[in-house]
């Protein structure tokens, strides 16, 4: 990251061999021999490192021949089909799952008289019934009604959004916290406050890096309203996510309908296999895994699209390609499947351990166990570190992969070494959206969970009657909405993400086809000269 040496550092040695600058397009859109762009590196000491060249200021020009297709001017490079074996074992995923989902309903419709009826009526007293799935649903239904509100608010008032986010984290944390420890959840209240004072702490350390977050989320908003479809594809990806979600819920339900051990568990002799506590658990933690993969997988599939979007917008600008959201899509979805599917991996088997760190911490909590909940605690926020680190780097990798197609590895070891070569981690380090966006998900996680706590708190089901489903439930219902929420926002930092590095890949076509946007810069961020120039 940045520091406040970093502006004065000595100029760079000369970029490896592979880092050679690629040609400018020649007046067909295509690339040519021409001579390297020099970036305004006039002492020759330093060449830039490869990115996509500026336009020919003829092919920009809508007098001089028609605009390229978005795959014409953001060439593959061969390979063209990379990290096939992660897009193969994805799919073999995606089909185990409906496997598990398919047979573990299968024994839940079976027994459905089971598990309905009243709450305390039921006939199923050892696992969760038909009404979990009536919460979940209710889960689902806040998830996406916050989302997408929060999304307007961005739209609708984008100078106080950032405002916004920060006071109701914590004015909502507060509250979570106060009417724990007013039930007397004590090791549950005490987490909840420690975090709220950390969040208010944060945001008080942000105040001064508000204005260049607001500009930036600013741009992000006015090009996405200009080109392509960007909200279209963000509908689309929070209505599968959202479907997706409540199929995952029913699917929880049904396996712990269909394998809890007991001898009142009539779904035992229905369909494939018999009841284990092993069976339930091993279940659980495959469609959790599946369910983090498939949605991160979505996600960065919504992400690497609209880079497309906006990095045809920052090179082409005078002359905006054709076709290209469809052009985008269509790369996510096939050369790019594979590379998309492993870094999707990589953050869903964090995610799993940090699912499994919630759930233990908060069984601690429910048995009274302050040391063992304070130790899950510390063992998640090590590993909530891990998944941001690596969430850092594959928002910049996939907005490479989805201009030029390159394997995921490659990408992200390109991209992190150009980001750092040219200074733009200075931007990203002022640049709030990430860490807002990330809160606000929060935030709609927060209130999911809050809402799953209150039923089992109020109802008192009678499969919960010693309160042990309590966390398992939490928990889930955190999921969801964290990752909804996360599928539903993608567009604002997706732009931002890929602004940050098409700039690092150029900073000339800034300066020069965005002069607006770059004097802007300077006004709220005067440090921007400097970053660019580094």
């Amino acid at each position: 990251m940045a520091s406040g040496s970093h502006y004065n550092r000595p100029p760079p040695p000369p970029p490896p061999e592979e880092y050679q600058m690629q040609p400018p397009p020649n007046g067909n859109g295509y690339y040519s021999n021409a001579p390297p762009y020099d970036n305004g590196y006039a002492n020759g000491q330093y060449q830039p490192p490869p990115g996509p060249p500026p336009a020919d200021p003829k092919q920009q020009n809508p007098g001089y021949g028609a605009p390229p297709t978005f795959d014409q001017a953001f060439q593959v490079q061969k390979p063209k089909w990379n990290d096939l074996w992660a897009g193969i074992l994805f799919l073999i995923t995606c089909a185990g799952f409906v496997v598990v989902s398919a047979i573990s309903i299968q024994g839940y419709a079976a027994t459905r008289r089971q598990n309905s009826g009243g709450l305390n009526g039921q006939l199923n007293s050892f696992s969760l019934t038909t009404h979990t799935i009536w919460l979940f649903f209710w889960i689902l239904l806040t998830a996406i009604a916050f989302s997408y509100a929060y999304l307007l608010v961005a739209r609708k008032f984008t100078k106080q959004f950032i405002w916004i986010t920060g006071i109701l984290n914590i004015v909502w944390g507060l509250g979570t916290a106060i009417y724990m420890l007013y039930r007397r959840y004590y090791s549950g209240g005490i987490i909840f406050l420690v975090f709220t004072i950390f969040m208010a702490l944060a945001f008080y350390t942000w105040i001064s890096r508000i204005p260049f977050s607001v500009l930036m989320l600013q741009t992000a908003i006015d090009v996405s309203k200009a080109h392509g479809h960007v909200y279209t594809v963000s509908a689309i990806g929070g209505l599968l996510g959202a479907a997706f979600g409540a199929w995952y819920s029913v699917t929880l339900v049904a396996v712990y309908v269909k394998y809890q051990p007991s001898s009142n568990n009539a779904a035992c002799a229905e369909g494939a296999g018999g009841c284990s506590q092993g069976k339930v658990i091993g279940l659980i933690a495959f469609i959790t895994f599946a369910g983090y993969w498939i949605s991160e997988w979505l996600k960065n599939t919504i992400h690497t699209t609209i880079s497309g979007v906006y990095g045809s917008w920052y090179f082409n600008s005078r002359n905006y390609p054709t076709k290209v959201t469809r052009g985008a899509l269509r790369r996510s979805l096939t050369y790019s499947f594979g590379s998309i599917s492993l870094g999707s991996l990589v953050v869903a088997l964090i995610n799993c351990l940090r699912q499994l760190c919630s759930i233990g911490q908060q069984t601690s909590a429910q048995q009274g166990d302050i040391c063992g909940s304070i130790t899950w605690c510390i063992v998640g926020c090590l590993i909530g570190i891990l998944d941001w680190a690596v969430q850092f780097i594959n928002r910049y990798a996939f907005s490479h992969i989805a201009l030029y197609g390159k394997a995921y590895i490659p990408a992200a070891k390109d991209t992190w070494r150009m980001i750092k070569d040219r200074g733009i981690d200075a931007l990203i380090n002022e640049c709030l959206i990430g860490p807002v966006l990330s809160m606000g998900a929060m935030f709609v996680a927060y209130a999911c969970a809050l809402l799953a706590y209150l039923y089992m708190v109020l109802t008192s089901p009678a499969y919960n009657s010693t309160g042990g489903y309590t966390p398992v439930v939490v928990a889930f219902a955190f999921l969801i909405g964290l990752q909804i929420c996360n599928i539903v926002t993608t567009p604002l930092s997706s732009g931002i993400d890929t602004i940050f590095v098409a700039a690092a890949w150029d900073p000339e076509v800034m300066m020069r086809d965005h002069p607006d946007l770059y004097q802007r810069m300077i006004h709220v961020y005067p440090h921007v000269q400097q970053a660019i120039h580094a």
